[in-house]
């Protein structure tokens, strides 16, 4: 027969199981004008209402890496989704391959960005557990668009991680063709996060600082870090640009900033 205090100790045992414990794999979601695109959801088991997060994946696409992000927001108790925004353009093919005829075509067309973003969110509020709060975050072209859904649709936070041509317009050379968002700024409609190298081209520091300054007259909220010594790309890991020291306090960052928002 188990004592009283066996019994507590196997139960905290299984509250602890049960808080690290996630699944995660492929699901189906209803995206911009009603198709069906391919996701990945990692979500945490335990019975805590938890709120969500749509994970924009980077231009390079739907990929290992990105997969791994959204397994780590799960493992913040986070339900975190990543659409596949290619689904369209490669369906099937390799995230190399699916990113290639993404470039050749200029990226991914705005107003089906915020449709697949749009159709992620509504997934995840209807989890068993949801709180109903969604955040969106995006990493290169993606935090751009992050910055662009938090616009247009009614979400709780937005994090925008070295997010390219926020303000400015690519190069004549650059494979993304896409407009400025800085006249959208008014409808933003979320606290947003944005994460930046001092030593990033695309977004500069310049432009940050445009960014910073014209959030600020229009009241919105917002809260911008820079890392000296890091470039674009200073959180992937597989990558030359990474950065650890940045990386490890940005990510500590993005975690208290979700706490805060998304709770319920």
């Amino acid at each position: 027969m188990r004592s009283w205090g066996g019994q507590a100790a196997a139960e905290r045992r299984e509250q602890k199981i049960l808080q690290d414990a996630m699944q995660a794999g492929t699901v189906r979601i209803t995206g911009a004008g009603g198709d069906e695109i391919e996701a990945y959801l990692a979500r945490p088991l335990g019975p805590a209402p938890h709120g969500g997060v749509v994970v924009i994946h980077h231009m390079p696409g739907y990929d290992e890496p990105t997969k791994e992000i959204t397994r780590r927001l799960a493992s913040y108790g986070y339900a975190a989704i990543c659409p596949n925004l290619y689904s369209r353009e490669a369906p099937g093919a390799s995230p190399d391959d699916a990113a290639a005829t993404a470039r050749a075509a200029g990226g991914v067309p705005d107003d089906r960005l915020v449709g697949d973003v749009a159709g992620a969110a509504d997934h995840l509020r209807g989890l068993p557990a949801a709180n109903g709060r969604v955040g969106v975050i995006g990493y290169c072209s993606g935090g751009r668009q992050a910055f662009l859904a938090a616009c247009r649709l009614p979400l709780d936070a937005a994090v925008d991680c070295y997010g390219a041509f926020v303000v400015g317009e690519p190069p004549e050379d650059f494979p993304l063709r896409v407009p400025p968002l800085l006249d959208e700024a008014g409808s933003l409609h979320c606290p947003l996060l944005g994460m930046f190298g001092a030593e990033d081209q695309y977004p500069s520091p310049a432009q940050v600082a445009e960014l910073d300054r014209e959030l600020t007259r229009l009241g919105k909220p917002h809260e911008f870090h820079s890392y000296d010594g890091a470039g674009h790309g200073f959180f992937a890991v597989n990558r030359p640009a990474y950065r650890p020291e940045a990386a490890t306090e940005g990510w500590q960052r993005i975690r208290e900033f979700l706490d805060r928002q998304l709770s319920a």
